[in-house]
Parts: C-alpha cells; structure tokens; sequence
C-alpha cells in the first residue's frame, strides 16, 4: 500500500511540478512526511531520506517536462545555464546542511518555508512587473511562435546568480525543486513571459537536481526501494502536467496550490513545535 501511496504522490508531484513549473518537490516532502507521521507507513523516512527522495525524484520531473518544452521552443537554455551556475553550489551546501537536521527542526524551518511558498503564489498575481532589473542587465528577446508577440526580458548577472544560489541552498536543504521561488522572479522581476518562465525553470531544476542528487547520494540519502515508485509516476506526471500547460488556464490550480501548501505548512509547523 505504501508503494502504491508513493506512486500516486510520484504522479501529482509531476503533475503539478510540471504545470506551473515548481518541480514537485514542494508536493512529494510534505505529503511523505504526513502519511510517515500520521499514518504509521513510510516510519523509516527521515528529513533526510525525503530530501533524498525528492531530489531524485526531481531529476524525472525536469527532464520529462524539459523535454516536452523543448519541441513548443519555450525553453531558454542561455538564461537556464546562468541560474544553474547560481543555483548548483547552493544545492551541494544545502545538502551539507540538511544532514545536521533533525526531524521537528526540518518540520518547523520546512513549514515556514510553505507558507512563504504559499504567500508568493498568493500575492504573485497582484505584483507590478519591476522595470528596474531589465533595464540594467543584460537584454533578452522572445518571440512567441504562436500569437507571434515579441517579448523584452533581462537581468543583471550578478543578481541572478546570487537569487539562484539561494534558492539552490533551500533546495538542497528541503528538497524543492527552487521553481516555486524563481518563476515568480523571473516573472515580476525579470519580465519573463509566463511559459518561458516555466520552461525554464524546469530545465534548471533538472539541471540543479543532477548535482543535487549527487550530494544527497553521497551522503547517503537516498531510499532507494522507494525511489521505484515515484520516479515513474513523477515522470509520467511531468508529462501530463507539461501537456496541460498548453491546453488550461492553470489560475484554478495555482488557487488550490496556495491552500495545500497552506495547510501543509501549518501542520508542519505544528508538527515541529510538538516534537520539540
């Protein structure tokens, strides 16, 4: 039953990760670690061997979708081995990190990171684009192949390879993909064009969850009879969730993201609080 949980989880993680281009991590960590504490299966998985899980898992997530965005040509790979620069160190040190962690620690510090989550997906929609970031960085085109509209988009270097190590150090750390905190940013900051931004993204946490993974395999993170399930349902998911992309309006999903990662954040929190 507990295989056949993780698949499920596998699915909706690619899914969703895929659709608006978290990578799924912000799914599959906190849901392993309620059925773990509230249903007593999957009670040998630790902070770390759900971080571990979950980078593993995001390696299927970003390739899948990654190569779904490649055939729409809304990936940009300049700016995505840029953020990746940023965002792989970050990884490696937060990996280092999130081995000292224990479990009501990693509950508490990871729940307030979802409703942080929570509150960027909340009030993303009502930010005014910042022109300040394009117009001193360095200035990108886009021309989308469909409606034939031609988008301006850019960023200083510098501020975006040091944005993208802080978002790879909470992904090593917590076992996120980084997607939920950089597409915003490459939305509101850096003009991106919404698909763009998520292709994108995807193609840095597949990148970024390589060397990730690395760091967790290395120390030894990895639970690797549940990475069987998930890893297949994640890449299907990824699949399913790139295709929908260009077919739905996400804005109903991106409502009911807020709430769960809402709700996992609080039970989270409590759960740190308590265990302490």
């Amino acid at each position: 039953m507990a295989y056949v949980l993780l698949a499920v989880i596998g699915v909706c993680s690619g899914i969703i990760g895929a659709l608006v281009g978290l990578g799924g991590g912000a799914i599959l960590v906190p849901a392993a670690l309620f059925i773990s504490s509230s249903t007593g299966m999957l009670t040998d998985l630790t902070p770390q061997k759900v971080v571990g899980l979950s980078v593993v898992m995001m390696i299927a997530t970003g390739l899948s979708s990654t190569l779904s965005y490649m055939k729409s040509k809304t990936v940009d790979y300049k700016s995505g081995l840029i953020f990746f620069i940023g965002s792989a160190p970050g990884t490696i040190l937060g990996a280092y990190v999130n081995k000292g962690i224990n479990l009501p620690s990693f509950n508490l510090y990871f729940g307030i990171l979802l409703i942080v989550l929570a509150a960027i997906l909340l009030f993303r929609d009502y930010m005014k684009p910042v022109q300040w970031f394009v117009q001193h960085g360095k200035k990108r085109i886009f021309v989308d192949e469909v409606d034939g509209k031609s988008y301006e988009y850019g960023y200083p270097l510098w501020f975006a390879v040091s944005l993208t190590f802080l978002i790879g150090f909470a992904s090593g750390l917590f076992g996120i993909g980084g997607g939920s905190m950089i597409v915003p940013a490459m939305i509101i900051l850096f003009l991106f064009p919404p698909h763009v931004a998520i292709a994108t993204s995807m193609f840095m946490v597949f990148l970024s969850s390589i060397i990730n993974s690395a760091s967790h395999i290395y120390l030894g993170h990895v639970p690797w009879l549940y990475v069987l399930p998930v890893v297949p349902g994640a890449y299907i998911g990824a699949k399913i969730g790139a295709a929908l992309n260009k077919k739905i309006d996400s804005k109903m999903l991106v409502v009911l993201l807020r709430i769960i990662l809402l709700l996992l954040g609080i039970h989270s929190i409590y759960e740190g609080i308590v265990g302490n």
